[in-house]
């Protein structure tokens, strides 16, 4: 793991891994924080033992529906930061595993499977970070002083603006276009993916 952490393959996937959940999580939370149901219609009249009428509890009950969705926005942010990433992971495991539970708890059709992906990819993400992150274990620490690509402030001032557009296009928009939202995020992280590895390619030059 630690000779992956100084390539610049592997430091890509961790990088963009961080703004994909990130991004979905923020996406995902502020119907909450807004305090809008989480489906189309009410899921009050649905079987007790549904996944709907279990919606329709959680967003009955107001200000844990907001919590929840507060709690999604702060993961993702922290994520999307590169810079306390570690920390939005922490903060993001429990959360993805108690919805990773809700999707096997109840028919969700293949949803369990994205769930039970993202999950993992919050564990690698943590399995990356294991050398520092092992303190919590009363293990001791090894701290990295080689230079990681995510310390570039290219990669989190295109977080901070993945998470600003984000976050505004679903304050304001209530008609969401999934499409349009993911079709400009693509578009910000092709044209940062570009500016960051010609100035990785300057650095180098530079250290040579």
């Amino acid at each position: 793991m630690d000779k992956l952490k100084h390539r610049l393959i592997p430091q890509l996937g961790i990088i963009y891994t961080r703004y994909l959940i990130g991004g979905a999580f923020v996406f995902a939370s502020l119907i909450k924080i807004k305090g809008m149901r989480f489906t189309t219609e009410s899921g009050a009249m649905h079987p007790i033992d549904s996944a709907w009428h279990l919606f329709e509890t959680l967003y009955q009950s107001g200000l844990y529906w907001k919590f929840l969705g507060t709690a999604q926005v702060l993961a993702g942010f922290l994520l999307m930061t590169q810079r306390y990433a570690k920390l939005g992971a922490i903060i993001n495991l429990p959360i993805i595993l108690n919805i990773f539970i809700i999707t096997l708890s109840y028919y969700f059709a293949l949803t369990p499977v994205v769930t039970g992906l993202i999950l993992l990819a919050n564990m690698l993400l943590l399995l990356w970070e294991w050398n520092e992150l092992k303190i919590l274990f009363n293990l001791r620490p090894q701290f990295d002083t080689g230079f990681r690509l995510e310390n570039d402030k290219i990669w989190q001032l295109m977080g901070l603006l993945l998470f600003v557009f984000t976050f505004g296009y679903r304050l304001v928009i209530n008609n969401y276009n999934i499409a349009f939202w993911a079709v400009t995020c693509l578009s910000i992280g092709a044209i940062g993916l570009i500016i960051g590895l010609q100035r990785e390619r300057k650095r180098k030059q530079y250290l040579s």
